[in-house]
């Protein structure tokens, strides 16, 4: 199969249907299944400007489309930038049917979205959309809704669906997996005019150095985590709490929630201290690299739990900061006058236990690879390492992480690979992804096939003859 029809498929099949999820299907609120005369204000169609009554064009299981649905799509997809010139009316109802189904067979597969997590979802969202726009009234105002209740009403109900929604795909993709000798055959099926171009990348070591925090200044934070437990069991908000104080900028707004199994990634403490916990107990300060906490068990179900947490991270001194600065710029000079290689010194003197054991290799986390592409990389990581020569140490740089911690840090490239056809040794890793995706489709359209035979679907009026990707007519 030629490359670009693979990119292509990966694009309607994974990329697109999550674009629009995110700025459609956003719009479209949960329903019962209603008769198929329900009628609201005249409008307008986009494409002919004729006059017609809007009412329910699709039905998938327990959900409806309205007419209108599919002009609230494109007036969100254009308010936040997109381009809706090449989506038809036809692709956008296809998407929604999509969504839909997921929606749907989500439900009948018992995934469940609990009232916490559509809560955290909420305050998200509301947090970016009144910095976008100014104020939680204009946000309600934009909607055209009469008051806060009726927007937070509406909103949980989209919100509520979009999460069944990515589970379900969540569900579907994570079930694929691939093995060498499939990945080997995937290569071999591409014609060498169609082999991917990849850009130029990097691979990056590092060697960080943390200030050393005081035993004093520990008990600090110590002593105000007891002080929020105390006041928590004696009535206190825990959410509250982890919203106006924690320094995890990954769950602050979400009042410190987390949904995790003993697979999901978080570090080693974290975890030990999550599942010894019974539901609803808090535990005692902890600490782990990014400073100390507490955990609440909000409820467990099975091998999962939903907990909540507050991050306190106690402060550095200026004469600790220069402590650091000082060990890591004398490294540095071991370094340079070959007493001592960059490996060896990540190795054996790095305060950073997940490069130490690979002697500094940073790795990918978009692709679990050591490989950096350059046009990908992030912003202020790429200023650190643009110019330096393969081999050349960087000056010592200070580093101020998402969760406030400074940290010292030493850079050196490793080895550059200028832009380059693909190949099947050098770069295995980024092929496996392609194969990979292109598995996961096939995976979905026999999904959807399986699925749309044994669900109730039906389409209204002129959409049935809409040439749709999948078969919704059941033709």
């Amino acid at each position: 199969m030629p490359i670009k029809h693979i990119q292509m498929k990966i694009i309607n099949k994974i990329v697109l249907p999550f674009f629009l999820l995110l700025f459609s299907s956003g719009l479209l609120q949960a329903q019962e299944i209603i008769k198929d005369t329900v009628i609201v204000p005249i409008k307008k169609t986009q494409s002919t400007g004729k006059q017609k009554i809007d009412g329910v064009i699709g039905t998938v299981g327990d959900y409806i489309i309205l007419d209108s649905d599919i002009d609230k799509s494109y007036l969100e997809i254009s308010s936040q930038g997109g381009s809706v010139k090449d989506i038809t009316r036809c692709q956008m109802l296809g998407k929604l049917l999509e969504d839909k189904l997921y929606a749907h067979q989500a439900i009948q597969d018992s995934i469940v979205v609990t009232d916490a997590e559509v809560k955290g979802m909420m305050e998200e969202r509301l947090e970016y959309m009144t910095e976008q726009i100014g104020s939680l009234e204009k946000v309600v105002e934009y909607y055209k809704k009469d008051s806060e209740e009726e927007f937070r009403t509406y909103f949980s109900d989209i919100l509520k669906e979009n999460k069944l929604t990515s589970e379900m795909q969540k569900k579907i993709i994570e079930a694929v997996e691939i093995t060498p000798e499939e990945v080997r055959n995937f290569f071999k099926k591409i014609p060498a005019a169609d082999l991917p171009f990849f850009g130029a990348e990097m691979e990056v070591s590092q060697i960080i150095i943390t200030p050393k925090v005081s035993a004093a200044d520990k008990q600090k934070v110590i002593d105000r985590l007891n002080l929020f437990k105390k006041e928590i069991l004696e009535g206190s908000s825990f959410s509250t709490k982890a919203v106006l104080y924690s320094q995890d900028p990954g769950s602050r707004a979400n009042g410190g929630y987390y949904k995790m199994n003993r697979k999901t990634p978080f570090v080693k403490e974290f975890k030990e201290v999550a599942f010894s916990l019974a539901e609803g107990e808090i535990s005692a300060p902890f600490e782990t690299d990014f400073g100390f906490h507490i955990i609440y068990i909000e409820k467990i179900k099975g091998q999962e739990v939903e907990l909540r947490h507050i991050l306190l991270s106690p402060t550095v001194t200026e004469e600790a900061l220069n402590e650091a600065k000082e060990k890591i710029t004398l490294i540095r000079k071991r370094i340079e006058d070959k007493e001592i290689t960059f490996e060896e010194a990540a190795r054996t003197l790095s305060d950073e236990k997940e490069t130490r054991a690979n002697g500094g290799a940073l790795i990918n986390p978009k692709t679990q690879d050591t490989r950096f592409e350059l046009t990908k990389m992030d912003p202020a990581f790429y200023s650190q390492v643009s110019n330096l020569k393969e081999g050349e140490i960087s000056l010592p740089i200070l580093d101020q992480g998402e969760e406030g911690k400074k940290k010292f840090k030493l850079i050196t490239v490793t080895n550059r690979i200028e832009e380059h056809t693909a190949d099947y040794a050098n770069d295995y890793i980024k092929i496996k992804d392609l194969a990979l995706k292109d598995k996961q489709i096939t995976a979905i359209g026999k999904w959807f096939g399986d699925k749309i035979k044994e669900t109730y679907i039906k389409i209204i009026g002129e959409y049935r003859d809409c040439a749709f990707t999948n078969n919704w007519i059941k033709k």
